[in-house]
């Protein structure tokens, strides 16, 4: 289950910042469109000091923005405390059931029975509490998801104002759909550096 849970929240960080698989930046804020300089497209202007293309690598967002990593343990750690919660309650209940048996034959069929009940409906009690904790903690990613996503968002708006890039695409474990890649238009450390820092200024006001 744990290792489940792990796989999950990392797919929903990395889904979080996955938006900019195709996020489009052409100059509009100008203006003027990103091939208008001189009637030929951005991408034959041969006066373009970069390609404008950039890609980042999602793993290398995950496991080094100190935000995303701490988000990603705070949830671990919650359903580690959930996980926990259920596995306390099950030995409970072994434990109870041990000692009713301990009775021997000297249970009778009614006591059996009415014990027996009382087990289930403390079982489903204990289900139904991690059933409702879970869901809960899966809100909570989501809307986690929906801050990274902005906070991304908001900092490439900015770091691209200067660059200019048509275009931003993700690589990543399992997400990786280019079969080259030029590592003079890796923007990570970029993305990394500049996102730590505004984390860290957000953090400290």
């Amino acid at each position: 289950m744990m290792k489940n849970l792990s796989l999950v929240l990392n797919i929903v960080l990395l889904l979080a910042v996955g938006y900019l698989y195709y996020y489009s930046f052409s100059g509009k804020k100008n203006g003027n469109p990103a091939s208008k300089s001189n009637g030929n497209s951005v991408a034959s202007d041969s006066k373009m000091s970069r390609p404008p293309l950039a890609y980042v690598e999602l793993d290398s967002l995950n496991e080094k923005i100190t935000f995303i990593k701490e988000k990603r343990k705070e949830l671990e750690a919650a359903m580690k405390v959930i996980e926990q919660e259920q596995e306390s309650g099950y030995r409970s209940l072994q434990a109870q059931k041990d000692n009713f048996l301990k009775k021997g034959a000297s249970i009778t069929q009614e006591e059996a029975e009415i014990f027996q009940g009382r087990l289930i409906e403390q079982q489903q009690k204990i289900d139904r509490k991690k059933q409702e904790q879970s869901q809960a903690l899966n809100e909570k990613s989501f809307n986690i998801m929906e801050g990274i996503q902005t906070k991304l968002k908001d900092f490439l708006t900015e770091y691209n104002k200067d660059r200019k890039y048509m275009y931003i695409f993700t690589t990543g474990t399992g997400l990786d759909y280019m079969v080259f890649k030029d590592s003079t238009l890796n923007i990570t450390d970029d993305v990394i550096k500049g996102m730590n820092a505004k984390m860290k200024a957000e953090a400290n006001k």
